[in-house]
């Protein structure tokens, strides 16, 4: 009697973990903006650290998985699980002790195992599966990264419930529903644990690391690459940010309509990954590629530009449409026109999605929600941005350096200081003293008598900064639409496309999957 299933079960759990840690992350962003005073950059260099790690761990981990074998690699990944929890758990203690610079170090670090401790996943659960079912890879593999949007659905559910309770309930704070993913991550590791695994199945087409290496010469694979950081960025970056400024966007039209549209979006996604394999296999990958990048630009614009609930709910199903299936198709691609780049080349490519997503992605997208929020602010009222602005100037790559809204301050005068004013008696009352709290109501104290006429401009800001980021976002599925219209005309000019193969005939039932992944890959 073998043991697949619960070898596949805990594969199925890691991505649940993943799925359930970076949807909760996304819904408690505007907590830890208004606890400890992070600007919207600062946040998605936050939320980065949890993709790069990620996407540099894939890179290496497809070096040393078959050589190390499947148990060891997954047991270090449960430990780094856990403590990626611990760390980050500690942020608002060493805020206390050590103030918001060190807060962001702990809360990156914490986010950055994390993010180790799924690429050390990843780079096992493909190969495992593959190995488990020898005949139903692409059946099995696409069940099992139906995972990762299954873990967006809970976690997002689960920040929904947090984020109704939290006015009203005074003891609950952002690592109670942080501390969920923990759940699928015992479950994987008592698997782990207590199961035996089989034997890598690599290189049993004789290839050898020199061949592997070579493929990388093509300019068709630099090309899949490039194409490749941009889907990073429009999928996972934006869904760093999509609950947090679809929230702002809808504000006053119910509450919690920014996670509930993030639970929809993963909802789609989860469903129709369930069908990638027979879909992929009836469409030219690179059509399908072509009008799902189409999709994705114009769901991001349509979010950026509507105004009423319905219609953003309509923006993003369009959108939903469109980055389903980016990413599996793109590793689909990949794997049959560079076989010989087995491991190597499929973790490539989602070693550059996620260094994309976490370098650029967040960042980016951060940044402009601040250059675009700050310049309406000083439009709106020039003293009113004096009084809500960062401290210190921060740029992104060669973009100028600004100082975007300090997201403590922000939140003070969204909430008319009722939360701060808690907070100064609370210490009062304990005799302790809190140099950020009491800088912070210090501040108040000369901000408060302006705080009717600066609402209204500070919250138009922060809507335009959030519709202006998409609507630049929406700029890089056009461009990759351009690139995949330009691999059809070239594949058309060399007789259409057709996967190659290592052993004289054509995969029957996975002509155009190869056995994809999905992101969080």
């Amino acid at each position: 009697m073998n043991n697949n299933k619960p070898l596949f079960i805990a594969s199925f759990m890691t991505l649940i973990a993943a799925g359930v840690g970076f949807a909760i992350r996304g819904g408690i962003l505007a907590d830890w903006g208004a606890q400890y005073g992070f600007t919207k950059f600062e946040l998605g260099t936050i939320t980065g650290g949890g993709l790069v790690g990620f996407g540099i761990v894939i890179l290496l981990a497809s070096l040393i998985t078959d050589n190390v074998g499947y148990k060891p690699i997954l047991l270090l990944a449960f430990i780094l699980h856990v403590l990626s929890a611990l760390i980050t758990f500690a942020a608002t203690p060493v805020f206390e002790a050590a103030g918001k610079d060190a807060t962001y170090w702990c809360l990156y670090i914490g986010m950055f195992m994390f993010a180790v401790a799924n690429g050390l996943c990843e780079a096992v659960i493909n190969p495992l599966v593959a190995t488990l079912y020898p005949h139903k890879k692409t059946h099995y593999l696409n069940i099992l990264h139906a995972g990762w949007p299954g873990g967006l659905i809970i976690g997002g559910i689960v920040a929904a419930i947090y984020a109704n309770m939290k006015e009203t309930t005074e003891w609950l704070r952002w690592e109670i529903p942080m501390a969920v993913f923990l759940i699928p991550t015992l479950i994987y590791g008592f698997i782990v644990i207590k199961q035996k695994f089989p034997l890598s199945e690599a290189k049993s087409a004789g290839v050898s690391f020199g061949q592997m290496l070579m493929t990388f010469a093509s300019p068709l694979l630099i090309f899949l690459l490039l194409l490749q950081a941009c889907v990073g960025y429009v999928e996972l970056g934006t869904d760093s940010w999509i609950a947090s400024i679809t929230e702002s966007i809808l504000e006053g039209q119910g509450e919690g309509q920014g996670l509930y549209l993030f639970i929809y979006a993963s909802s789609i996604m989860f469903v129709l990954r369930f069908f990638a394999g027979p879909i992929v296999e009836k469409i030219n990958p690179l059509g399908l590629l072509c009008i799902s990048a189409c999709f994705g630009a114009v769901g991001l614009y349509m979010i950026g530009t509507f105004e009423a609930a319905i219609y953003i709910w309509l923006a993003m199903t369009v959108y939903s449409l469109g980055k389903t299936f980016l990413w599996p198709t793109m590793l689909g691609v990949v794997g049959e026109r560079f076989p010989k780049g087995g491991a190597l080349t499929m973790g490539a490519m989602g070693g550059i999605g996620m260094l994309s997503a976490g370098l650029l992605g967040g960042p980016g997208i951060g940044y402009n929600q601040d250059y675009y929020a700050t310049q309406k602010l000083e439009s709106l009222s020039p003293d009113a941005y004096e009084r809500y602005s960062a401290a210190e100037e921060k740029g992104f790559l060669f973009l100028p350096e600004i100082k975007g809204l300090n997201g403590q301050k922000v939140d003070v005068l969204k909430n008319d200081g009722e939360e701060l004013d808690k907070a100064v008696e609370q210490l009062k009352a304990e005799g302790k003293t809190n140099e950020n709290i009491e800088t912070l109501n210090q501040w108040w104290q000369g901000a408060e008598e302006y705080a009717k006429e600066d609402q209204p401009e500070v919250k138009k800001a922060g809507i335009y900064g959030g519709r202006m980021a998409l609507k630049c976002t929406a700029l890089v599925p056009l461009f990759m639409a351009f690139g995949y219209l330009i691999l059809v005309f070239y594949f058309y000019s060399k007789g259409g496309y057709k996967a190659e193969v290592l052993h004289g005939e054509e995969p029957v039932g996975e002509h155009y999957t190869g056995g994809v992944e999905g992101p969080v890959e």
